[in-house]
């Protein structure tokens, strides 16, 4: 076992150096389009999982960061809770368009500055729903949990670690999962760079093959990136998120054992190996003196008592700064609009985001009719989890630009719309978000919870009513919040569908941003993004802030 996980290290360490050298390649070695060769299809993928993973370790630290700021501070909390919801919503094509000139400009002549604008691009598609999720848990901790760090004198920086982190772990995994599966279903978008003057420029990447293969109708193509990527999803699952799953069990906040605990051969490989644990023996003395120098930075406990004064002189200043901000952006925005004449685009895009809203509550309503019973089912059985979980898995992972061509094979076949079958396009990249958050809230009712229920032998109904729908609430609302966000950026590939010389398009914000971005004409995405963040901060008010309230104070464990 330690040669199996020794080699396995060196391997990993060896491919990553080498893909890389190839990120720093000179712009010219990037072209107009890719090679849609079988051969290299390998490399291709390769690229992509380095892509996917560098962006996921960006978002586990935005999340960390953005999530405990947002839930200790009262004041951050007002401003940064609204920020997100409004970050969510920009689709990736919004933040490609406005950060790739910022990135090729830091790497001038070389591709580095692509791969950043890409990778920036994969983050944003992953990075909203494991924040939601982190910040869900660490605004309903155990309240006998939260006093234990106070009586122990815990500092700040021993708390998260200690408390936040690990009582957040079962769902962050989970969302980290789903998070990673919708940078896949982004990849393509990601994939394909417009510069300014309207320049494209397509990054080595299965995502952009298989962009290349569909606009060429090249359907062997497309097979065989098919196969590629189930293989790839399935080893990633193997040998990185099942692993995972099994061990954040030992985070599971419970009085009995679980009669059945997910397993991991891996994990076991990982467990019974010497290498690990010789790695990290060095890292000890760092993790203690951290927990010395944070000391000085106070403890975990927070002010009880502030005087009114002070809280309303913190208050007023605070205000002042944040509206000073606000007004100087809003004048900022209003100058440009006025400038480029495009006041008169906010009446269509109001009109074509009525559209796409009709579709994102339609989308919502039947994914949560169809994938609530079958999460609860799969988070309550173990076994069943072990075998679910890598269909579900690739299922979530897979992009839906893949089942773009042949979907609209279908739709041609059977006269079915884009305007209609564009919400089933849509499910495609947006539905996992409600069935992993409730897998993951399902897993983690804790076991005597469940004895309780047998004990008492409830019926099925109330079952339901009094122990897994008040259990899997919060979960839930986190994944209605984030499914709602992604059907919302779904919408960019799934109402313009590039098939072929004529693309297929659906009334809808969406297909106005993708136009506008193919155009390269910034002011009208601009136009679009805000319309759009309009729809999801307004929805998110009015009916996900309520229930996130509700599960707070209600439902929580």
């Amino acid at each position: 076992m330690d040669v199996v996980v020794a080699v396995g290290i060196v391997a990993l360490l060896w491919g990553t150096l080498r893909l890389g050298l190839a990120l720093k390649a000179p712009t010219t070695a990037v072209g107009e389009s890719v090679s849609t060769a079988t051969r290299n299809l390998p490399y291709y993928a390769a690229r992509s999982l380095l892509r996917m993973y560098i962006a996921l370790g960006l978002s586990i630290v935005f999340t960390l960061t953005y999530g405990t700021a947002a839930a200790r501070s009262r004041r951050l909390r007002i401003v940064l809770i609204p920020l997100l919801d409004i970050l969510q919503s920009v689709p990736v094509l919004g933040f490609l368009t406005i950060t790739v000139t910022f990135f090729v400009g830091l790497f001038p002549g070389s591709t580095l500055g692509l791969e950043c604008a890409a990778i920036f691009a994969i983050f944003t598609s992953q990075a909203w729903n494991m924040t939601f999720s982190f910040y869900h848990s660490l605004i309903t901790q155990p309240s006998e949990l939260d006093e234990a760090t106070r009586m122990f004198r815990l500092t700040k920086w021993e708390r998260f670690w200690q408390l936040d982190v690990p009582s957040s772990m079962i769902g962050l995994v989970w969302n980290g999962m789903m998070s990673f599966g919708g940078g896949w279903f982004f990849l393509a978008a990601s994939e394909a760079i417009t510069l300014a003057g309207g320049t494209s420029k397509a990054l080595p990447g299965i995502g952009s093959y298989v962009a290349v293969a569909t606009a060429n109708k090249d359907v062997p193509a497309i097979l065989a990136a098919i196969v590629v990527m189930v293989l790839m999803v399935i080893g990633v699952n193997v040998l990185f998120w099942r692993p995972l799953v099994a061990w954040a069990e030992k985070f599971r906040i419970e009085t009995s054992e679980a009669a059945e605990a997910p397993r991991s051969v891996t994990l076991d490989f990982l467990r019974h190996s010497r290498v690990p644990a010789a790695i990290g023996r060095p890292l000890k003395p760092v993790t203690r003196g951290l927990d010395r120098v944070t000391r000085p930075f106070g403890l975990a406990e927070y002010p009880l008592d502030v005087p009114a004064s002070r809280r309303r002189a913190g208050d007023l200043i605070f205000a002042g700064v944040v509206g000073v901000l606000i007004v100087w952006g809003v004048w900022r925005a209003l100058a440009y609009f006025h400038a480029k004449d495009l006041f008169g685009q906010f009446p269509h895009c109001f009109a074509l985001g009525a559209i796409t809203f009709s579709r994102v509550v339609v989308l919502v309503i039947g994914a949560t009719l169809v994938w609530v019973p079958v999460g609860v089912k799969i988070g309550m059985s173990p076994r069943l989890a072990r075998y679910a979980q890598p269909i579900v898995q690739v299922a979530a992972s897979f992009p839906a630009i893949f089942v773009f061509p042949l979907a609209i094979i279908v739709f041609q076949k059977f006269g079915i719309s884009l305007d209609f079958g564009g919400i089933f396009l849509m499910a495609l990249g947006a539905q996992w978000y409600i069935l992993f958050n409730v897998i993951a809230g399902a897993s983690s009712i804790p076991t005597d919870m469940r004895e309780m229920a047998d004990q008492f032998r409830l019926p099925t109904v109330q079952r339901w009513k009094e122990v897994i729908l008040p259990a899997i609430f919060p979960f839930y609302v986190t994944g209605g919040i984030t499914a709602a966000g992604g059907a919302w950026n779904a919408s960019i590939v799934a109402e313009y569908v590039a098939y072929g010389k004529n693309p297929l398009t659906a009334h809808g914000l969406g297909a106005y941003i993708t136009e506008a971005s193919n155009h390269a004409n910034f002011g009208e995405v601009l136009v679009g993004v805000i319309v759009m963040s309009v729809y999801v901060v307004i929805v998110n008010r009015l009916v996900w802030r309520p229930l996130y309230h509700l599960a707070e104070t209600r439902y929580s464990l």
